[in-house]
């Protein structure tokens, strides 16, 4: 349930996107007359209509994860916190301007807020954030956990710099597929590698309670 309340802006975003790029023309229509008190004029067009749609969808669908946690009494995490800023601000710039730049530099900023934050953490604070999390089901030596830390960062890092070569280089629909697929493929890729070193350094009991 959880899992699912993660992605669900995510996949919310997409489905809007895709479902308003396959009828511009009925999607610029519908955000004129539903959105258009929002918008920098007051008119979409129709190449912009997709992302716009998509983003009050977005903007929405993180306010409601948000509200649904709150009233759950569960916690929320700092980094939605971060996502849910970034979204309303360069997502309200994104739909006021016309311009979908804005919303495209927001998985950017909140991966480059998590590696900051993890970073920031351990260099001036001393506290690992990754084996705070992880320590309860995995014992690994300090030097791994270290290294672990420096690999998100890292990854974190090089995932918003890839954000921004696609956003910058290809169509906002590519972006989009990206976005969904792309972005989930490499967490995949990055968390399978992490497993694979991280096997060599697990201690023998519990390297065979996991096989």
């Amino acid at each position: 349930m959880k899992l699912l309340l993660d992605f669900l802006p995510l996949i919310l975003f997409f489905v809007a996107f895709k479902g308003a790029e396959g009828s511009p023309e009925a999607a610029a229509a519908f955000a004129t007359q539903h959105f258009g008190f929002l918008v920098q004029g007051g008119v979409v067009g129709p190449q912009e209509a997709p992302v716009l749609l998509a983003t009050v969808v977005v903007m929405v669908a993180t306010l409601a994860q948000a509200a649904i946690l709150k009233l759950r009494g569960r916690k929320i995490d700092l980094m939605l916190w971060i996502s849910l800023a970034l979204v309303v601000v360069l997502g309200g710039a994104t739909i006021w301007f016309h311009n979908e730049t804005f919303i495209k530099w927001k998985p950017t900023g909140l991966y480059w807020a998590m590696a900051l934050v993890l970073w920031i953490a351990q260099a001036a604070f001393g506290k690992n954030l990754i084996q705070t999390m992880l320590s309860a089901e995995l014992q690994l030596p300090d030097a791994v956990w270290l290294k672990l830390n420096r690999a998100w960062v890292l990854f974190f890092a090089a995932m918003g710099v890839a954000n921004l070569y696609v956003a910058y280089h290809f169509s906002t629909s590519a972006w989009a597929n990206f976005k969904v697929f792309g972005v989930t493929g490499l967490i995949v890729l990055f968390t399978l590698a992490q497993g694979l070193y991280l096997s060599k350094h697990l201690p023998p009991a519990e390297e065979d309670g996991q096989r």
